[in-house]
């Protein structure tokens, strides 16, 4: 039981453990979306549009949450104009930005004098540096997401359902759609001091398509890879303590693994529950009509 527990009784593993609940849980509502609505690319770029802010943030000694926080809203707002003004399609617009974020990160992180220290870190995260404040900020990040994920539920199931009739029950799903993007801003913004912008996709997309092999109904999911998420969290810290790997990276994999594992076990119950050993369709997790609220 040491083995299990000796890690968790150190202060600092102590918050990181905390603060990547608090990370999974924000990550298992929005990513149960992401999955949904086919936002993970746009995910993966709001996590590298905040890369300019957060090098802006380190360099110059504001809060690199603070600089994550403007250069994804920056990043979203982006893309909106791109598509409205440049007429371009979503995913061109997305991939535009993408790199040129990325891009523009790297230089600016480049002008300091510590770039590997100050990559890494941006890159990949620092989840045992996680402290008071950070925790307080991801408190509150949790309570404003768990506030409009339920404010705005019914709105979000019509949208990813059925756009045109969502429209015409007045349920504006433009607006949703903005919303839906605060949202995966907000996850990504929380999850960059876990697991760095490089890997927070991996705690947004993981879990919940662990969740969505063993539920059909959008909330059990969210519950779901909630809790998937936190055990990824304390498995990752866990793993990442007695074989001296980097924790964000590790943390990050587990979730990953989490999802490739839900999808084996899934598929081996069918195959061995089907009446003629044959497997049955997958249950995906994507955007199809039956999957309900």
């Amino acid at each position: 039981m040491s083995f299990l527990l000796d890690p968790f009784a150190v202060t600092f593993v102590q918050r990181a453990l905390l603060g990547g609940a608090l990370v999974a849980i924000v990550c298992g509502i929005v990513g149960t979306w992401v999955v949904l609505r086919g936002m993970a690319f746009l995910g993966e770029a709001m996590a590298h549009g905040m890369l300019p802010g957060v090098a802006v943030a380190t360099l110059t000694g504001f809060p690199p949450m603070a600089g994550a926080a403007v250069s994804a809203a920056a990043m979203s707002l982006g893309v909106g104009a791109l598509q409205r003004r440049g007429r371009l399609s979503a995913d061109t617009s997305i991939g535009l930005l993408f790199v040129a974020s990325l891009s523009l990160g790297i230089i600016v992180i480049s002008a300091s004098r510590s770039f590997a220290t100050d990559a890494s870190a941006i890159l990949f995260g620092d989840i045992l540096a996680i402290g008071s404040a950070d925790l307080v900020a991801l408190g509150v990040a949790l309570a404003v997401t768990v506030a409009v994920a339920a404010l705005g539920h019914r709105s979000f199931v019509a949208l990813t359902v059925d756009p045109r009739q969502a429209q015409l029950l007045g349920l504006r799903p433009r607006t949703a759609h903005i919303v839906l993007v605060g949202l995966v801003t907000l996850a990504v913004v929380s999850a960059y001091q876990a697991v760095g912008s490089l890997l927070v996709v991996g705690m947004l997309l993981g879990p919940a398509v662990a969740a969505g092999q063993w539920t059909r109904r959008i909330v059990p999911t969210m519950i779901l890879a909630a809790l998937i998420g936190t055990l990824s969290v304390a498995v990752g810290l866990l793993v990442s303590w007695h074989a001296a790997t980097a924790a964000g990276a590790t943390v990050a994999f587990t979730a990953i693994c989490s999802g490739a594992v839900s999808t084996g076990i899934r598929a081996l119950v069918r195959t061995l529950t089907r009446p003629d050993g044959r497997r049955a369709p997958a249950s995906v997790i994507p955007n199809t009509p039956e999957r309900t609220a």
